[in-house]
């Protein structure tokens, strides 16, 4: 059986924080679309397990923006995370010397 594959140099802190602030973002991006969907064109996003809740380009429109944009607020949640646990580790480590 293999192993998982491991991030080397991500300590617990860094996944800890890494995970939270994903979420945070996928969250927060999930109620950005739907409040501009529902200001430009009257109503929210259709939902991908609703077949009569909009047509087909309608949904592939909104899954499509979404996707993007919870994949680029997964990138800046990512590297923040790093930055931000970069700097505890810095902080703890200075304070063992």
């Amino acid at each position: 059986m293999a192993d998982k594959p491991t991030r080397p140099n991500q300590s617990v802190l860094t996944l800890l924080i890494d995970t939270a602030a994903t979420l945070a973002a996928a969250w927060f991006v999930q109620e950005a679309v739907e409040q501009a969907w529902k200001a430009a064109r009257g109503h929210k996003p259709p939902r991908a397990d609703n077949p009569t809740d909009g047509g087909l380009k309608e949904a592939l429109a909104a899954a499509a923006i979404t996707g993007a944009l919870v994949g680029a607020s997964r990138v800046l949640a990512t590297r923040g995370a790093v930055r931000v646990a970069g700097q505890v580790e810095r902080k703890r480590t200075r304070h063992l010397r």
